[in-house]
């Protein structure tokens, strides 16, 4: 039914729209000093005027990609790791900025944050890529002006809005290894003079690389734009998604046979669980506006609501017995700020926020049968948060811009922290620039880190403290050959102190003999310094490579005596791509990446030496496209092309039958393909 649905909704679209837009190649994008920026000061600014180190990716770059995913796209930009655990459908895909753990890159969709209040980790994987514009991605210490968790850097995702001069319309079909497919429409155009819309509608399927790895998900938005073109513009921009996945865990080792309590079978040689089970809805809503008051000044207010509801279903291979558990969390916030530009070369950004939290998490337990055993017991929490910001930028002349800023952050639980930052430019040359970015940032613990109720394997600890720490990074970026060569060069140093670390605690055993307590504490310190170097070259309008370099020394300090690399974490990353376009409409893009060895492992928190390594892999991926009737599109996706195998993350795994526990991986998907047709209009 949910696919009739959707069929007939794109359907509609394509046969009621008018068509009057013109269908074409798109030239290639160029990287240049004078790209607009929004997301580094919340104002517009030019590359050349921003103390961070950024990654732009539009509409174009997007197109023009095998990504499937904004985890896939961004994990080709230097500093910048995508990870999850297995690649299976449904599973998370998280962010991670020159080291720092997901929970430390703050993701936003025109302006709302998506980071969830229970993980502190954003799903990039829940946005799908036609509903996207642009994302900005601004690395080194946003604390100024996000707050909490924007240790590592921000992610602000710009959804596509109506072109006042055409209409916007397209719509796809896909199939795939796997029994992959994808089904989207979207839309957008005026209908007044200054109103508009553009709504985007998604349908994807698949049935996993492995046993209980299958995912659905559907996905509608709504942008709708009052937009007079000159000094006030006001939007509505909202979303819905229901996804519904298996969560198969990690791959038993070779030879593990399949397992059966009472006749049902938990696990095989695939998959270390066969009954476990997630899903998701989500909802938000963001209201945008933006006047300005005299030329001197611009105010902005916004408005948003979240409604996140997760889903659960998990059984032990112990016993049989099992859980479900229901969290939701609702986040209203609000924020206004005024940039003044009294003098010429000086700017003044002062705003505040308030956000407000609330967190419900109902479980209920299951017997050996998979039946509730009893009725369902609650955990409620709330917690707000507020923030007030001021930001001073100077430009002294052509070659000098400094920036000073602090924001003071206040928590209903942990009272507040103030957050300094500074930041400085040098035009050395107008294709020279060198930049200086150096704030304090923090991360406060996750709702689930403090309430999580006791299910007798791990539970929250409210006593716990926020996570503090200093970013620094200082940048070379370079353009010549009338801006079809562009380079950049980045060194960065980062700390936080009171890292939450959940771990199992030997002091506090379970009712299950052999198994501890997961409890999360303040007990670690990280610190990371590394290198990230970037090129870009555009010899030819119809070519283009782009190949990048990250270092990467991150290490923790357990109990502030035992150093060691921090886990997950490789030295080296390399990132290529490759991309050919021809006057005929053919698009060709290659991708490779290369992920060195990752301690995955320490036996003890004693331990300096992993007790398991993951081993070091590369992938590579391929689009080919042809355009054909102008407004046709034909493609072939193609990942891990090579069909190489490397697993993410580790976990352990008990073989009931044999009675013996290994540490073992999440594996990587294999080759993939995928065909698409598409109508552009």
């Amino acid at each position: 039914m949910k696919k009739k649905i959707v069929c007939r909704t794109a359907l509609a679209c394509i046969l009621t729209a008018p068509s009057h837009a013109q269908a074409g190649q798109e030239e290639q994008t160029i990287t240049t000093l004078d790209e607009v920026v929004t997301s580094a000061t919340k104002t517009e600014e030019t590359r050349k005027d921003i103390t961070n180190s950024v990654v732009i990716k539009d509409s174009i770059d997007i197109a023009e990609s095998p990504a499937k995913s904004i985890g896939e796209l961004l994990g080709n930009e230097p500093g910048i790791d995508w990870r999850t655990r297995g690649n299976y459908g449904g599973a998370a895909q998280e962010i991670h900025i020159r080291g720092m753990d997901a929970d430390a890159t703050q993701v936003f969709v025109n302006g709302v944050r998506i980071n969830s209040s229970s993980l502190g980790t954003a799903d990039v994987g829940k946005i799908s890529l036609n509903s996207i514009d642009r994302i900005e991605t601004v690395k080194g210490s946003g604390s100024l002006l996000y707050g909490s968790g924007a240790m590592g850097g921000v992610v602000n995702i710009l959804t596509k809005r109506p072109e006042r001069d055409g209409m916007d319309l397209a719509a796809s079909a896909g199939y795939g290894r796997n029994d992959t497919y994808h089904l989207s429409a979207e839309h957008g155009m005026y209908v007044l003079p200054d109103f508009g819309y553009y709504f985007t509608v998604n349908r994807m399927e698949s049935k996993g690389f492995r046993d209980n790895s299958d995912m659905e998900q559907t996905d509608i938005s709504m942008n709708l734009v009052y937009d007079t073109d000159d000094d006030l513009d006001v939007s509505l921009y909202a979303d819905y998604l229901d996804r519904e996945y298996g969560l198969p865990g990690v791959k038993p080792p070779a030879g593990t046979g399949n397992y059966y309590i009472n006749g049902v079978k938990f696990y095989n040689s695939e998959s270390a669980s066969l009954l476990d089970r997630g899903s998701n809805e989500d909802t938000h809503w963001v209201a945008h506006a933006e006047k300005r008051l005299h030329q001197m000044a611009r105010v902005h207010l916004q408005g948003d609501y979240t409604r996140a509801e997760n889903f659960n279903l998990g059984r032990y291979n112990s016993n049989g017995k099992g859980f479900k558990t229901w969290t939701t969390n609702t986040i209203r916030s609000t924020e206004g700020n005024v940039e003044l530009t009294p003098l010429s070369g000086l700017s003044i950004l002062a705003g505040g926020e308030y956000r407000d939290y609330d967190w419900k998490n109902e479980s209920v337990g299951l017997n050996t049968s998979g039946q509730e055993t009893g009725a369902p017991t609650t955990s409620k929490a709330t917690v707000h948060t507020s923030g007030s910001f001021l930001e001073t930028q100077y430009r002294v002349n052509e070659q000098f811009k400094f920036l000073l800023g602090i924001r003071h952050e206040q928590h209903s639980k942990f009272g507040y922290e103030d957050l300094p930052r500074f930041g400085a430019l040098v035009n050395v040359k107008p294709d020279t620039l060198f930049k200086i970015s150096h704030g304090k940032h923090f991360n406060a613990p996750t709702m689930n880190d403090l309430y999580w109720p006791d299910d007798g394997f791990m539970r929250g600890n409210p006593d716990l403290e926020p996570e503090t720490g200093w970013h620094t990074d200082t940048s070379i970026e370079h353009t010549c050959w009338d801006d079809r060569v562009f380079f950049s060069l980045t060194y960065f140093d980062w700390s936080i102190d009171k890292k939450i670390s959940w771990a199992e605690n030997p002091n506090f055993p379970t009712a299950f003999a052999g198994y501890n307590y997961w409890l999360p504490a303040n007990i670690d310190q990280y610190e990371a310094t590394g290198w990230e170097t970037g090129l870009t070259v555009t010899p030819h309008d119809n070519w283009r490579l782009s190949l990048s370099y990250t270092y990467t020394d991150a290490y923790e300090l357990k109990a502030g005596s035992v150093k060691r690399q921090a886990q997950y974490t490789p030295n080296n990353t390399f990132k290529g791509t490759v991309k050919y376009t021809h006057d005929s409409g053919l698009l060709l893009t290659g991708i490779a990446r290369f992920t060195g060895d990752r301690p995955a492992h320490y036996q003890t928190a004693a331990s300096d030496t992993p007790q398991f390594t993951l081993e070091s892999y590369w992938t590579a991926d391929l689009l080919a496209e042809k355009r054909f009737l102008e407004n046709w599109l034909i493609s072939l996706e193609a990942a891990n092309i090579f069909d190489k195998e490397y697993e993410t993350y580790m976990a352990n795994f008990r073989d009931q039958d044999a009675g013996v526990t290994s540490r073992v991986g999440y594996p990587g998907a294999g080759r993939s393909l995928f065909f698409k047709l598409t109508y552009e209009h």
